[in-house]
């Protein structure tokens, strides 16, 4: 049973406009066709977060939204707090995964240098 503290209310002074209505419609309609993962596309300023702010809005329910750094997290986490004022919007950032990268490009590098100079 839903009470007023699980609903994802969405403040916004704009509607949707040219093809977010569309993918907003389109994604919807897969994930309540069971579709759990889908991917949405488009250029820089394209409105990809106020689309999937309006997702969420449509489906009422918790989400989980991954960056792949931490200025886009920041940028994600004011955006929708923003939209969802009454609704909680939290972010984390972890460098383990960086560190991991970090350590994989250390040991590619250095097997390449080593290598290059056994060459």
């Amino acid at each position: 049973m839903k009470n007023e503290q699980n609903i994802f209310k969405l403040h916004a002074p704009y509607q949707p406009t040219g093809d977010q209505p569309q993918a907003i419609e389109a994604l919807v309609k897969g994930f309540r066709e069971g579709n759990q993962c889908q991917t949405l596309l488009g250029v820089t300023g394209s409105g990809k977060t106020f689309t999937m702010a309006n997702v969420i809005a449509q489906l009422n329910k918790p989400t989980l939204v991954i960056a792949h750094n931490k200025t886009l997290a920041a940028q994600l986490y004011g955006e929708f707090k923003e939209v969802f004022p009454e609704n909680a919007v939290e972010y984390f950032v972890s460098y383990y995964i960086d560190r991991f990268y970090n350590t994989i490009y250390r040991w590619i590098y250095d097997g390449i240098h080593q290598y290059l100079v056994e060459k």
